[in-house]
């Protein structure tokens, strides 16, 4: 399974317990989603069972952590092709499918959460992108995430329309 790792290490300011575990499920589902992304013939159920108990990467984190990880990573993999016509629509010259793999990943999650399921305030949905784009990304993915999650915002504000899912 290959693995994702943060590029640079950034010392952690206290968020408060809550937003600390809310942060660090995103991360491991940005890393697990990542990994079936980067290999899709692998099972989904086999493959997070296995990111979640053995691999190094998430053993030692909290149940609350795993099973919000596991809720996340499940609704953006099942909607993916949904998220994916969004960014397609909306996103010009960049294909979902040229988008640099671990962008694409954490759109596909910020989408989910601050546009589709509304778990998560815009700005919150756009700064916490950004984050995790700088954390895991190349140089330029911090910049272009935020660029699409705010061409995303203003489109649907100006449209006033519904996210349609299948």
């Amino acid at each position: 399974m290959a693995r994702l790792q943060k590029q640079k290490q950034k010392p952690k300011k206290y968020i408060g317990r809550k937003f600390g575990a809310i942060h660090r499920s995103r991360e491991l589902a940005i890393q697990f989603l990542y990994s079936l992304d980067v290999y899709p013939d692998q099972d989904f159920d086999e493959s997070l069972e296995l990111f979640m108990n053995i691999d190094e990467i998430a053993k030692d984190d909290k149940p609350e952590v795993k099973e919000r990880c596991r809720k996340l990573a499940a609704d953006v993999w099942n909607h993916r092709n949904d998220i994916d016509g969004l960014l397609l629509r909306i996103v010009t010259g960049w294909r979902p499918e040229r988008m640099v793999s671990v962008d694409r990943t954490i759109l596909r999650l910020m989408v989910l959460e601050g546009f589709i399921m509304k778990t998560l305030p815009v700005k919150s949905a756009i700064s916490e992108a950004t984050t995790l784009a700088s954390d895991f990304g190349t140089k330029d993915s911090s910049r272009f995430v935020n660029g699409v999650m705010h061409k995303l915002s203003e489109y649907f504000n100006d449209k006033k329309e519904q996210i349609p899912l299948a």
